[in-house]
């Protein structure tokens, strides 16, 4: 009888770092793959952010460091925001572009909505009229009317050098916002409103109760594109509130504070900075309900 004698072949001994050399290789793959698939995106990021990136970092540089082509701060002067902030003038223009664009968005919005929804649901005789009034009012560039809007504000109204020219006429519709919100209620099904009369809701009723919670996208839509144009608004400003200094706004006021600055860039741009910041927080924090109201506006006549 004879006996058969296995061997086991030693194992081999594994060497430190063998076994997650696949999986980095896959990791390093899938990196590739994703970065080709989206170049241009990166690439068209870059070239949105770049920009921005380049004002903040001026804007903690010190005096000698700034447009000298150095790209990074050799020391983070926080101090020039303190300086800009304690520039003659510059706390009432951050307070007269809170107001102007807190007040002409709320009115903006109060004003669009009962005017939509009009458009959106009424049938009455003209209104196929009114709604081309409305589209011919956005082709029209506010430089057409602007000599005799002055002139009323000037001689009949003296509210001239003051922000409230610029205010109180949002209280009567702004035609975009009229026209993107009836677009974005024209989406609304009708069944929700005829159940409410059902119920025994009035126009009114149904407006509050049904239509302004269902039109919350939209509304924030017209809201956040009425706050960005009144914060940037430039030429109104200039018009306006010219002849006083207590009265302007940030868009108007930094153009003083450049050439008051002009070899200053760090305090330049710091300003700069503060005058973009409150509009992209606002962005970012409403980018939700921004993007979901304009992809949701319809296109029904």
């Amino acid at each position: 009888m004879t006996t058969t004698t296995l061997t086991r072949r030693p194992a081999r001994a594994r060497t430190p770092g063998t076994t997650g050399a696949p999986a980095a290789r896959a990791r390093r793959k899938r990196l590739l793959h994703w970065i080709a698939v989206h170049a241009v995106a990166i690439a068209a990021a870059l070239f949105f952010v770049l920009p921005f990136v380049f004002v903040f970092l001026t804007s903690v540089m010190s005096d000698d460091q700034a447009m000298s082509g150095e790209l990074w701060p050799h020391e983070w002067n926080w101090s020039n925001y303190a300086t800009v902030f304690t520039t003659p003038g510059f706390l009432d223009w951050w307070k007269n572009s809170l107001l102007y664009a807190g007040l002409g968005t709320l009115f903006t919005v109060c004003s669009a909505i009962p005017a939509a929804y009009a458009l959106a649901r009424f049938r009455f005789r003209g209104r196929r009229t009114a709604m081309i009034l409305v589209i011919s009012t956005m082709m029209l560039p506010p430089q057409v009317v602007v000599i005799p809007m002055y002139l009323v504000w000037a001689q009949q109204l003296h509210l001239t050098g003051s922000i409230w020219p610029l205010i109180v006429p949002m209280a009567f519709g702004d035609a975009y916002s009229i026209f993107l919100l009836r677009q974005f209620l024209l989406t609304i099904p009708q069944e929700y409103v005829e159940s409410a009369k059902v119920d025994g809701c009035g126009e009114l009723r149904t407006l509050l109760r049904i239509i302004i919670p269902m039109a919350r996208p939209g509304i924030a839509a017209i809201a956040l594109f009425q706050f960005f144009y009144c914060w940037n608004d430039y030429f109104g400003p200039q018009i306006y509130t010219a002849q006083n200094p207590a009265a302007w706004t940030l868009s108007y006021g930094l153009e003083s504070f450049k050439s008051a600055h002009s070899v200053n860039w760090n305090l330049t741009m710091a300003a700069t900075v503060l005058v973009m910041a409150p509009v992209i927080l606002v962005f970012f924090f409403a980018q939700k309900a921004f993007v979901e109201g304009v992809t949701l506006t319809g296109v029904k006549g």
